[in-house]
């Protein structure tokens, strides 16, 4: 037998998807305070709907927000910055920018390490040579000095440690033989320039390394005991990679779960009868909504990203995050404005409905009261509705922000928490260039196909792609990700004054840093390399071929200034990183899509724009070129599907829904 398991924790909920001898197998349970514990579960849970021992599972993928939720909940490590003497304010002083140019008040974040805890030593690199090497004294007193703090982890970035690392790795070396910490050397996390930018991502390693490292072994214990292998993680850049490499680089992890959505939603993102020049992502889950593109057939990546305000360089999928989920709260400012989000009811207490205690309105509690949920939905399987909690918290913000129901409120609460997340597509979309009517929208996540239509009429977005297992796509995207490590180098020089010999030297010495054997037969390398015009303070990465071709780099680099900024410039351009991807290609294990045609399940009143419906509710059918005209309401265990009035949803051959608007 062959059998392959993705699991996915997200702030709410946590999904799982089994793939057994062509069988697919999902399901969905809350995530729990030690997430490990609820990815036992479900695994255990997926493994008994599928008639399976755990210990028959040959692969197991994991997703998780472990790094996410220490960073942006402040309690990461307590940590320490070693850095080059004159220079232990870099993480304070950063680019001397301001959040939001037009607000006085604006703040930005803390740094992760208290002014305290950064310590100087006095060495130097030049970006010429070595200058000044640690003095053996001063490197044993900062030690004693770190034992006396009790830090947990200990960042080390000197300057310009990207040209030659040999200071890091002495001072690093001895760190890791006299304390009991986790060590991140700025060279190994990013062996790039900038100086602000390397140290804040290294910081950002050694913040979350501790508690990534706890959870990856207690998860490696668990799962071992229920004879499970070993867990292959999900990383930002949308690969997977070995636990034993997170657990030593687990700044790769920050947007571990968004990246497999967006994988997942990749693998899906067709239609039968229509072509389009991309697709939007949308994954709506309790917590927050993510979005991404995926234009001519590959998905956005950047290296230049900020998660809570500290810019973190590593490669990662382009996820816009805002927060408006199905638990995110509802409330009325000091002006009397509603409101939703970003605060959110998580998964314990949870919304109102879930009759856990929750007293705060949410989304969810909006979508029931306005009948895009059934009341007699058991999400994931196992967890019941009570309408009558979410009509009175409702009401309860509706005499707070002067509206006469809570019907009212619930259709407020609906139209703010779209228009939040349109603002995010938007961002990714227009405010880049490109026009959202040539894009289908891929709505996934537990809620992501309640709201697609809306946010689709309200774009000229005219299709949406709702996958088969569009409320455990994340899960999904886990056993279709490849896996992929990156390497990159620094090499600042006029792409003029190089040679094809030169590039090729580099790349063979940054190729050998990669953890797998890059000559074996089942790994592709992946040469690409950061250009700008002399003078520019950006770069744009392209791809660079092999061989690699000075001439050729010349022209990529044209062609995608061109299409990023709409001109080209008669001026030097210059390389200035040079990176390497090493990629073990995966894929999902075929299954066989049971085919269901449309089942009634019963019907009850909805409300679309202020005017009730008498609505059927059905399961959701998986036959192709079954067709059904809205208003509807499309069940499955792991999540609802809302067809408004004026669109009708059709099953393609892949089994996703495409939903398209009937006048269009």
């Amino acid at each position: 037998m062959t059998a392959s398991i993705g699991v996915d924790v997200g702030g709410t909920f946590t999904d799982v998807v089994l793939v057994a001898d062509g069988t697919l197998t999902t399901t969905k349970v809350p995530s729990t305070a030690d997430q490990s514990e609820g990815v036992i579960r479900g695994i255990e849970q997926a493994c008994d709907a599928a008639g399976i021992d755990p210990r028959e599972i040959t692969e197991f993928s994991h997703a998780m927000t472990v790094s996410t939720n220490a960073l942006l909940e402040g309690d990461g490590a307590k940590t320490a910055l070693v850095t080059t003497k004159g220079f232990r304010d870099v993480l304070e002083i950063g680019r001397q920018t301001r959040p939001d140019l037009y607000d006085l008040d604006a703040e930005r974040p803390a740094p992760l390490v208290k002014r305290r805890n950064r310590f100087e030593l006095p060495e130097r690199t030049t970006t010429d040579s070595i200058r000044k090497t640690p003095d053996t004294t001063a490197i044993e007193n900062l030690i004693d000095t770190l034992r006396d703090r009790d830090v947990e982890s200990v960042v080390v970035s000197f300057l310009h440690a990207y040209v030659d690392p040999s200071n890091e790795q002495l001072v690093a070396e001895q760190l890791r033989e006299a304390l009991d910490v986790s060590v991140s050397a700025s060279h190994e996390v990013l062996n790039e320039f900038r100086e602000y930018e390397r140290t804040s991502t290294a910081a950002v390693d050694a913040y979350v390394t501790p508690a990534i490292d706890s959870y990856l072994g207690r998860l490696t214990e668990r799962a071992a005991e229920i004879g499970l292998p070993k867990p292959q993680i999900m990383q930002s850049n949308g690969g997977i990679a070995e636990a034993t490499e997170i657990r030593s680089n687990a700044v790769q992890t920050v947007l571990s779960g968004p990246a497999a959505g967006v994988v997942g939603a990749s693998s899906m993102a067709t239609t039968d009868d229509r072509e389009f020049k991309g697709f939007v992502t949308f994954d709506m889950g309790g917590t927050s909504s993510d979005v991404s593109l995926i234009r001519d057939g590959s998905v956005e990546q950047t290296t230049d990203s900020e998660i809570g305000g500290y810019p973190i360089r590593v490669p990662m999928v382009d996820v816009t995050t805002v927060g408006a989920g199905g638990g995110s709260i509802a409330w009325v400012d000091a002006g009397g404005a509603l409101r939703v989000g970003p605060q959110s009811a998580g998964s314990e207490p949870g919304p109102a409905c879930y009759g856990r205690g929750g007293d705060k309105p949410t989304v969810t509690d909006a979508n029931l009261v306005l009948g895009y949920i059934s009341e007699g939905t058991q999400l994931g399987g196992e967890l019941g509705l009570d309408v009558d909690a979410a009509v009175d918290v409702l009401d309860r913000l509706a005499d707070e922000a002067d509206l006469g129901s809570a019907h009212e409120a619930a259709e407020g609460v609906f139209r703010i928490a779209n228009a939040n997340m349109t603002r995010a597509i938007r961002t990714v979309t227009v405010e880049r260039g490109h026009d959202p009517r040539e894009f289908g929208l891929v709505a996934f996540g537990g809620a992501g196909a309640i709201h697609a239509a809306a946010l689709a009429s309200e774009l000229d977005i005219g299709t949406v792609v709702v996958p088969h297992v569009g409320g455990v796509l994340s899960a999904y995207g886990l056993l279709d990700a490849d896996e992929t490590y990156d390497a990159v180098r620094t090499y600042q020089t006029p792409l003029s004054g190089t040679t094809a010999t030169e590039l090729e030297s580099v790349y063979e010495q940054i190729t050998g840093e990669l953890p797998v054997e890059a000559d074996a037969s089942d790994v592709t390398v992946q040469r690409t390399a950061d250009l700008r015009y002399q003078g520019q303070s950006f770069e744009l990465q392209v791809d660079a071929g092999t061989p690699v071709d000075t001439q050729s780099l010349r022209a990529a680099f044209e062609t995608a200034h061109k299409r990023v900024y709409g001109y080209t410039a008669e001026e030097p351009i210059e390389i200035v990183n040079l990176r390497a991807t090493a990629v073990v290609p995966r894929s999902v294990p075929e299954t066989e899509l049971r085919e269901d045609s449309f089942t009634k399940l019963g019907e009850h009143t909805a409300e679309f724009d202020g005017e009730k419906y008498t609505t059927p509710v059905y399961r959701r059918p998986t036959t192709p070129g079954t067709s059904l005209t809205g208003p509807a309401v499309l069940e499955q265990d792991e999540s609802t599907t809302l067809i408004p009035p004026a669109w009708e949803a059709t099953v393609q051959t892949n089994g996703s829904l495409v939903l398209t608007e009937e006048q269009r």
